[in-house]
């Protein structure tokens, strides 16, 4: 089996997703700052498509590896006769990647509805118009989604290979 480039024992698609989501928060920060306090609008946007795009292949590569290794479980306790993680731990584990699920689930559908729409909506060249208000909205939404997404899914990784 494969395993990961940070040193815990992972696969190299769970080592890139875990970088990815460390870089991606920062990243869509800054997105967020161009666009309102230097009112660059077409950086924004080529930031926020890279990101989708980026983050949609990243998404796809895992769980294509996720089915390669037969799934996280698999991962952790590659070798069954020296399970790493014990029946237990591996139902704690669980509980947390089922909340981590909540908000990855969610993120590519609300990101996608935000930036399908702004897309369609926004003039061009990009300025404000009748969808701002509705764009920062849905904008903060997916902001605090991705986040929590991060979040969780640097815990699940924490507790399922590093801990």
């Amino acid at each position: 089996m494969q395993h990961g480039f940070l040193g815990n024992d992972s696969s190299f698609m769970l080592d890139f997703v875990v970088c990815a989501l460390v870089l991606v928060v920062p990243i869509l920060i800054y997105s967020i700052w161009l666009v309102k306090f230097k009112r660059n609008f077409a950086l924004h946007r080529l930031l926020q498509l890279l990101l989708g795009g980026i983050l949609l292949v990243a998404v796809a590569a895992f769980e294509i590896d996720m089915r390669l290794h037969g799934g996280w479980e698999n991962i952790v306790n590659k070798n069954p006769e020296a399970p790493r993680l014990s029946a237990e731990q591996i139902s704690q584990v669980r509980q947390v990647l089922y909340i981590h699920l909540i908000f990855a689930i969610s993120t590519p559908f609300l990101w996608a509805t935000t930036l399908f729409l702004a897309t369609k909506r926004f003039p061009k060249p990009i300025q404000p118009g009748e969808h701002s208000g509705q764009h920062k909205l849905l904008g903060w939404l997916s902001t605090i989604d991705l986040t929590f997404t991060s979040i969780t899914g640097l815990i699940f990784y924490y507790f399922a290979f590093m801990k």
